[in-house]
C-alpha cells in the first residue's frame, strides 16, 4: 500500500465493464486510464481476464472514477457478477469486428436483472472495420438492447490501439455521470469483499465498493456472515492513504490481526452488531427472456448476490414453474449463509446459464406455504408499499423495537425512519413506549402489537391472581421475565400500562386494578393465632409454627411480619424494636456482636445471628470479622427496613 497522504476523498464514481471475451475490455481500460487491469500472469499469458481488475482515472471535469474490469469468458461469470455490484455506470463493450456474441447477451441480461439503467455501449476495434460495417453493428446492438435496462444507451466507437474516439468516450462518461443519482448514505457501512490478499509489512487487505455508510481508521468492524470482529488498521483509495471514506468509493481496507482466509470474497465488512446472516430470503424472480430452461419448484441453482455465491433451492410460492420471460414470488433456501438487506439484487444461474434474478424483498422471513394469497399480498406490499408501510412491516417483525432497529429493518436512514415513525404515531398506527423522543430507551409497537401485548399482560396477571389469591400482585421482575423484555424496554412498557390503567403499581409488584385481597374468616382466625404465637416470646419466636405459604406471604406484604429466613419470622413490632435497639447500640459504641444482640434482647444465638445476617443483606449493617458496623439508619416507618 502506497503512502500518498490524504484525510478523506471526494465523491467518487464506479464504472464497470461488461462484454464478451476478447472484445477488448482490458485494452480499453488501459487506454482510458493508463493502468493495466490484468494483474495475474495467467491472465496475460492467456490474454483473458480471469479475476477482477481495477483501474482509475480523472475525467475532464475533475471527477474521480474507479473502473472495475470484469471477465468476459463464460467460465468466469461469477467474477463478473462480483464486479458488477455497486457500479454507477456500465460500459457494455462490443467488438466491431464480431458484433453481439453469447457472453454479450448474458452480460447484458445480468445488467438488466441488476437494473443497471445507465450505461454506454462502446464499440471497440473500429479501426479494423469500415464505416458501413460499423453502422450494421450499431443496428444489431440496438436490437439487442431493446427491452433491457440499457435500451437507448448511447454508443461510442473507439480504437484502444490508435486512440480513436477515446477522448470522446471520456467526455461522454463525464456528461453521463453529471446527473447520476448518488447513493444515499444510510449510516451503516457495507462493503462486499471482492478481493483479499496479503501485503508484506501490512497484513491482510480486502477491497470492494463501499455501498453505504463510511469507514474510518481505527474503527471496529464485523465480517458477516463469519461474525469475526476486527479493527481497521488503514484505508486506501486509488493508492492514497485516507483517514475516512464515504459511500460509492472503491476502497482497500487493511485489517488488523487477520489472516487471508479469515476475510474472503463473499464476506461483508460492516459496523458491528446490526447485519445478521440468513439462509432464507423472500424474492421476486424475473426470468430472462431467452433463458434456456424454466425454473421449476425446488430447482437447485447457484445464488449470487454482492460478491457471494451459494448453492440454493428455489421454492416457488405462486406458480408451478417460471418460464422464460415470466415473473413470480419465491423463497430461496441457501446452503450457505449470506449477508443481505432488503432491496439487494441477486442472480440465479444453472451450471451453465443465467436463468433470472431480481431483488430481495425480505431477508429474514419465516417459512411460507405455497399458493397462499395472504403470503403473496404481504410480499407485494413489502415490494411496492409506501415508506410508512415498510416501516410498519419492519416494526411488525421485531416489535417492540428501537428507532435504530426499525431503520435497519426498513433499510432507511435513521432520520428518515424517525420522521415516518412520528407520522405513524400521530395517526395512531404506532404506539410509542416512552414519554420523551430523546429517551434512548424509547421503543415502538404497532397498535395491533400493543393490543396483543396488553392482552398477554392481562392474561398473565389474571393467572397469577388466580394462583396466588393472597398476594397483592405479581413481582415486577417476574412479569418482566415472563414478557421476555429487557429492563429498559420493560420500564417503558410498564409505565404505559400503568398510565392506561391496565396495571396498578404497588411498589415492588403490580396488580390488576380490580384485584382485592381478602381473607376468609377461617384465614383471619389462623392469622390471629399465628401472630399471637409469635408475639408470646417476641424476641425468640417459635420456629415450628407452620402456616400456609400464601398466608405468610400475605402477612409479610401487609407489613405484619418480617421473614428473616425459611424458619425465622418476627412480628413487625418485635423486628422494629430489635432494629432500633441495634442501631442505637451501633451509634453509641460503633460496633455490635452476636453476643451483644443476644444479651440485649434476652434471646439466643439461634435468633441473634440470622437477624444480623438479614440486616447485612438489607445493607443496614456490614460484617467486619466478628463484629458489625452501621452502614445506614433504616426507615423505621416500614417493617421491611
Amino acid at each position: 500500500m502506497l503512502c500518498l497522504p490524504s484525510r478523506s476523498r471526494p465523491l467518487m464514481y464506479v464504472i464497470g465493464t461488461a462484454g464478451h471475451v476478447d472484445h477488448g475490455k482490458s485494452t480499453l481500460v488501459k487506454a482510458l486510464t493508463g493502468i493495466d487491469p490484468d494483474r495475474l500472469q495467467e491472465e496475460k499469458d492467456r490474454e483473458m481476464t480471469i479475476e477482477l481488475g481495477f483501474a482509475w482515472l480523472t475525467l475532464p471535469s475533475g471527477r474521480e472514477v474507479s473502473v472495475v474490469d470484469v471477465p468476459g469468458h463464460e467460465r468466469f461469470i461469477k467474477n463478473m457478477l462480483a464486479g458488477v455490484g455497486g457500479i454507477d455506470l456500465a460500459m457494455l463493450i462490443i467488438a466491431a469486428d464480431e458484433s453481439v456474441m453469447p457472453q454479450t447477451r448474458e452480460h447484458l441480461a445480468i445488467l438488466d436483472l441488476l437494473e443497471v439503467k445507465r450505461g454506454v455501449v462502446v464499440l471497440t476495434k473500429v479501426d479494423t472495420v469500415d464505416e458501413d460495417w460499423t453502422e450494421l453493428v450499431k443496428i444489431e446492438v440496438e436490437d439487442a438492447l431493446k427491452g433491457t435496462s440499457l435500451e437507448g444507451a448511447p454508443m461510442a466507437p473507439v480504437s484502444a490501439i490508435t486512440g480513436q474516439g477515446v477522448p470522446e468516450l471520456q467526455a461522454l462518461l463525464d456528461s453521463m455521470l453529471e446527473d447520476t443519482t448518488r447513493r444515499e448514505d444510510l449510516g451503516r457501512p457495507r462493503l462486499s469483499i471482492d478481493r483479499s490478499f496479503v501485503m508484506p509489512g501490512f497484513g491482510t487487505v480486502v477491497t470492494g465498493t463501499l455501498l453505504d455508510g463510511s469507514l474510518t481508521v481505527g474503527q471496529e468492524v464485523e465480517l458477516v456472515p463469519s461474525g469475526r470482529k476486527r479493527r481497521i488498521r488503514g484505508l486506501q483509495s486509488h493508492q492514497q492513504k485516507v483517514e475516512s471514506i464515504g459511500p460509492g468509493n472503491r476502497v482497500a481496507v487493511n485489517l488488523a490481526n487477520t489472516t487471508q482466509n479469515e476475510a474472503e470474497r463473499g464476506e461483508v465488512l460492516t459496523m458491528t452488531g446490526w447485519l445478521r446472516p440468513t439462509q432464507i430470503v423472500d424474492v421476486r424472480i424475473r426470468m430472462i427472456s431467452n433463458s434456456p430452461q424454466p425454473i421449476k419448484h425446488n430447482l437447485g441453482v447457484t445464488f449470487y448476490t454482492g460478491t457471494s455465491e451459494s448453492f440454493a433451492r428455489v421454492r416457488l410460492l405462486d406458480v408451478p414453474e417460471l418460464k422464460p420471460g415470466q415473473e413470480g414470488w419465491a423463497q430461496v433456501h441457501l446452503a450457505d449463509p449470506v449477508a443481505v438487506v432488503k432491496g439487494d439484487y441477486f442472480v440465479l444461474r444453472s451450471s451453465q446459464w443465467t436463468l433470472g434474478g431480481g431483488q430481495i424483498v425480505d431477508p429474514d422471513p419465516s417459512r411460507h406455504r405455497r399458493f397462499q394469497q395472504t403470503v403473496v399480498d404481504k410480499l407485494e406490499m413489502m415490494a411496492e408499499g409506501s415508506p410508512q408501510e415498510l416501516v410498519l412491516k419492519a416494526l411488525e417483525t421485531v416489535e417492540p423495537a428501537s428507532l435504530i432497529v426499525i431503520a435497519r429493518g426498513a433499510n432507511l436512514a435513521e432520520d428518515q425512519a424517525a420522521a415516518l415513525v412520528e407520522i405513524l404515531v400521530t395517526s395512531g398506527d404506532v404506539v410509542a413506549l416512552g414519554s420523551q423522543p430523546s429517551d434512548p430507551n424509547i421503543a415502538y409497537m404497532t397498535v395491533i402489537g400493543w393490543a396483543r401485548l396488553r392482552n398477554q399482560v392481562d392474561t398473565t396477571i389474571q393467572a397469577y391472581h388466580a394462583a396466588n389469591p393472597l398476594r397483592t400482585g405479581i413481582p415486577k421482575e417476574e412479569l418482566r421475565n415472563r414478557l421476555k423484555l429487557s429492563q429498559a424496554m420493560f420500564t417503558n412498557v410498564l409505565g404505559l400500562l400503568i398510565d392506561q390503567s391496565v396495571l396498578t403499581d404497588t411498589g415492588a409488584a403490580v396488580r390488576s386494578p380490580n384485584h382485592e385481597v381478602t381473607l376468609s374468616p377461617e384465614q383471619e382466625n389462623l392469622a390471629s393465632r399465628y401472630l399471637a404465637a409469635l408475639d408470646k416470646e417476641r424476641y425468640s419466636p417459635p420456629t415450628d409454627q407452620s402456616v400456609e405459604p400464601a398466608l405468610l406471604a400475605y402477612l409479610a406484604e401487609r407489613g405484619r411480619v418480617v421473614r428473616i429466613n425459611e424458619s425465622l419470622v418476627f412480628t413487625a413490632p418485635a423486628y422494629l424494636e430489635m432494629v432500633a435497639g441495634i442501631v442505637d447500640h451501633l451509634k453509641t459504641n460503633g460496633t455490635i456482636t452476636v453476643g451483644d444482640v443476644r444479651d440485649a434482647f434476652g434471646t439466643s444465638r439461634k435468633y441473634a445471628l440470622p437477624l444480623l445476617e438479614y440486616l447485612d443483606q438489607q445493607h443496614i449493617t456490614r460484617r467486619n470479622g466478628d463484629q458489625r458496623i452501621l452502614l445506614r439508619a433504616p426507615d423505621m416507618g416500614t417493617s421491611a427496613s
